[in-house]
């Protein structure tokens, strides 16, 4: 039986086995090489991806626990309170303490927004006729970290009839729990 190899010169054999091992390196590289190149790319793409994801987890699972620390102060804080407090008395009688009382022109509630558990309630005061230094004592007097009474926005100006004395706006805001939340 005569095969086709046999039929073949040695520099054709030469060829043919030349050409079939480079066949066989292009279909190694083309199925072998080549997969496991975009693979390898595949997985350092999705490390970069998940590594990101992780940072970004770290960052905000710390925030979270600042904002729960926040709340949990705020609970302590709404729980050592009367269940009478209301801000409108809270600046009356800080205005009589500072012995600015007959320059409160009007004490205003305000619609207040719900976040959560709590309801921010701000109050808006309008002094007139203050000076420098009363407007300063009531302010120090005013924002209180303990009861969580702080200023949310403040405007001040000098008055038109009597430049010496001022004249201010001032929107002070604490919390409570929302209506439907309960203590």
């Amino acid at each position: 039986m005569n095969l086709f190899g046999d039929r073949l010169t040695k520099r054709q054999q030469l060829v043919v086995s030349l050409g079939a091992g480079v066949v066989f390196l292009l279909l190694l590289v083309q199925f072998l090489l080549l997969p496991y190149l975009e693979a390898k790319q595949s997985v350092q793409q999705a490390i970069r991806t998940n590594e990101k994801t992780l940072a970004e987890m770290t960052r905000l699972a710390q925030e979270y626990r600042v904002l729960k620390q926040q709340a949990e102060k705020i609970q302590q804080v709404l729980a050592k309170r009367t269940p009478d407090f209301t801000l409108f008395s809270y600046l009356d009688k800080v205005a009589g303490a500072a012995g600015i009382k007959p320059s409160v022109k009007y004490i205003n509630a305000m619609k207040g927004s719900i976040s959560g558990p709590y309801e921010e309630m701000p109050v808006e005061i309008r002094l007139e006729r203050i000076t420098l230094k009363q407007l300063t004592d009531f302010l120090y007097l005013l924002e209180s970290p303990q009861e969580m009474i702080r200023i949310k926005n403040i405007a001040i100006s000098k008055m038109k009839e009597s430049p010496e004395y001022l004249a201010t706006q001032i929107q002070v805001v604490t919390y409570q729990l929302a209506k439907g939340a309960g203590r």
